[in-house]
């Protein structure tokens, strides 16, 4: 019994291992038109768990707009990918920015972002 609950507390230790982390984050707009550019790095394995995309929210969790990532950057870390077209309205003063990983879905840490000096490095 002992050993099996060493074995599922490793298990549960390896499952949330290693989310996605923010690196960076730069925007730029036009008007409500905002571009946003995410630096990641995560530890990808592969198909079975990589960094598969980011979002930006407003403060209460509505979502502005997703970066959906297509595959797997094992041998590219950390990497940067863009996200335009964002529609922002000029009452919203700051946005979240969340990572996700196909293994353990959003990560409950997000980073910030102060549109009034829409950049972000860790």
């Amino acid at each position: 019994m002992r050993c099996l609950s060493i074995s599922l507390i490793c298990l549960a230790s390896f499952a949330q291992a290693d989310p996605a982390t923010i690196e960076a984050v730069e925007a730029t707009h036009v008007g409500q038109v905002w571009r946003f550019s995410v630096t990641l790095s995560h530890p990808d394995t592969g198909w079975d768990h990589y960094a598969d995309g980011w979002r930006v929210t407003t403060l209460d969790g509505e979502v502005l707009g997703t970066r959906e990532l297509l595959h797997p950057h094992v041998n590219e870390q950390p990497f940067t990918r863009s996200l335009g077209n964002v529609s922002i309205p000029d009452d919203i003063t700051a946005v979240l920015i969340q990572a996700r990983d196909s293994a353990d879905g959003w990560d409950e840490n997000t980073v910030t972002l102060d549109l009034s000096d829409p950049t972000y490095a860790r």
